[in-house]
């Protein structure tokens, strides 16, 4: 039976630490091994969420599968999609954030396949009606206030990014502020909440978010390509390793640098 831990193996194989633990987290939530330095770091920076499987790790895979289908159809592909979702939660396991981010994108490919439209806080009424019923223990638990808190945010108080001009600058200002956007937004409900867990206030959160961001997509992609094609065979996952070496060593970077500047968090 096929497990997460047989391709974090793989992925730890070809990978030094903390990228490996990284990787590993931010495609299976695996907990990050190594010093408690670089997990305090990566609380610090507000980066915490990249490694623990949330609606982002749903959403960047349904837009990946989305993608490489669209050629077969809109409803083929969204089946195909829908598919890809069940078999990724059953595959890392029933966790909070990752059930309550798979009914949200269960209900939104429903509705696009059927024609109904619902509003905006539809899935996350459902999703949390659905956890209630079955997993009551769940709805206090930290992991699932944080996902769901982020999402409602992203809901309620994103705007629509408006449209970026011709130029290259243009364009970078624009998904720059599109980013920065999300960022706030998602951190209007999670903030106090890691501030009553943690007694811990991120300033530097939205910026790190915003440079980190750009490269989860293509880690994903890259990380899984490594692990699958490398437990096919050792030299076929080398390339997509070394270039997911790459994006992690940018995301290290990020927070190693980010975690230095004075006054970045606050303690209480």
């Amino acid at each position: 039976m096929l497990t997460p831990q047989v391709f974090t193996s793989v992925i730890n194989s070809y990978l030094p630490e903390p990228h490996a633990s990284l990787l590993n987290g931010i495609l299976f939530g695996i907990s990050v091994k190594g010093s408690q330095a670089f997990y305090n770091d990566l609380k610090a920076t507000g980066l915490l969420h990249i490694i623990v499987l949330s609606g982002m790790n749903i959403s960047i895979l349904a837009a990946i599968i989305t993608g490489l289908t669209a050629s077969f159809g809109k409803k083929i592909s969204l089946v195909l999609t829908l598919f890809c979702i069940v078999i990724f939660i059953l595959f890392v396991g029933a966790q909070a954030p990752i059930i309550r981010a798979g009914i949200m994108g269960v209900l939104t490919i429903v509705a696009i396949l059927t024609g109904k439209r619902a509003g905006p806080l539809w899935g996350p009424a459902v999703s949390a009606f659905v956890i209630a019923i079955f997993w009551p223990q769940w709805l206090t638990s930290l992991s699932f206030l944080l996902s769901y808190g982020a999402t409602l945010g992203i809901i309620l108080f994103e705007k629509p990014p408006k449209p970026a001009g011709d130029s290259w600058l243009d364009t970078f200002v624009a998904d720059a502020k599109s980013e920065l956007r999300t960022s706030l937004s998602a951190q209007l409900f999670t903030a106090p909440l890691i501030f009553l867990y943690f007694r811990q206030i991120s300033f530097i959160s939205p910026i790190s978010n915003v440079l980190v961001a750009p490269v989860i997509a293509p880690l994903m992609i890259f990380g899984f390509l490594a692990a699958i094609l490398g437990k096919i065979h050792f030299v076929l996952g080398v390339i997509p390793a070394y270039i997911a070496f790459g994006l992690l060593s940018y995301i290290l970077f990020v927070v190693k640098i980010a975690a230095s500047i004075p006054w970045a968090f606050v303690r209480f």
